[in-house]
């Protein structure tokens, strides 16, 4: 009778132990899917905005090319759009300043993607302020003002980049969810992929003439969302009275 007590005392210990690890687990998974960081953290370990809490941000990065930014500007214009940001190199909107203008008028955001197409983890923190500023000077010459974000140009970043950025005002913005459409992997890819999209996604997208199909890939996508009753904001409306996530680098 001894024994059959010492075993069903161990059996219950261990039980125990299961059940208390199965709680702190599911306590953990529940504060991290749930808690949200603001995107302007008090602490000192360096963040970059990833996603936020409500609408979907449809983000467009323009880095070279003639010949899609505007039909998707067009298409945007068509379905009525009038919420998405573009991110947009200094060089490429230096040489671009009536499609530039055109994206400021329609009233959508415009975002820094650097100035020429560097991978700033490979450069020096200087470097990349260098980078950020000379884009920042062209902006202000085409009197694009109160610009918040910054996107880096080939989307590496380290905390470099994040010290920068943020020494001239700027917040990095990433995304939650890649479309994957400059690989062109087809139109019907494109719009299941971003139609994977939940309330709080930042979505990366192209307008330069590497992407083939995206502006084929919009209206259903366009319809999708408002079939699903998700609505299209600018990274700034998206964070406006709400929390975010960000992200950290180490």
């Amino acid at each position: 009778m001894k024994f059959f007590y010492v075993f069903h005392a161990k059996r219950l210990k261990q039980m125990t132990l299961i059940l208390v690890a199965a709680f702190f687990t599911a306590m953990f998974m529940f504060m991290e899917t749930t808690i949200h960081l603001p995107v302007f953290s008090t602490k000192d370990a360096p963040k970059a905005l990833y996603k936020g809490e409500k609408g979907v941000a449809l983000t467009f990065n323009i880095g070279w090319g003639d010949e899609k930014a505007e039909p998707i500007l067009d298409l945007l214009k068509k379905e009525k759009v009038t919420s998405a940001t573009f991110f947009l190199s200094g060089s490429w909107a230096e040489s671009h300043p009536d499609i530039v203008e055109r994206i400021a008028k329609s009233g959508y955001e415009i975002g820094i993607l650097g100035y020429n197409y560097e991978d700033y983890t490979e450069l020096e923190e200087d470097k990349i302020r260098q980078d950020l500023a000379r884009a920042q000077t062209a902006f202000a010459k085409l009197n694009i003002k109160d610009i918040k974000y910054v996107r880096p140009p080939t989307g590496h970043f380290d905390k470099k980049t994040l010290a920068a950025a943020k020494q001239l005002g700027y917040t990095v913005v990433h995304w939650s969810l890649d479309s994957k459409d400059w690989t062109n992997p087809g139109t019907d890819k494109i719009i299941q992929k971003v139609l994977e999209a939940e309330n709080g996604e930042i979505v990366l997208m192209h307008a330069s003439d590497s992407v083939k199909q995206t502006s084929k890939a919009l209206p259903s996508i366009i319809n999708g969302f408002k079939k699903e009753q998700l609505e299209l904001v600018t990274i700034s409306e998206m964070m406006a009275n709400a929390n975010a996530t960000a992200e950290e680098i180490n």
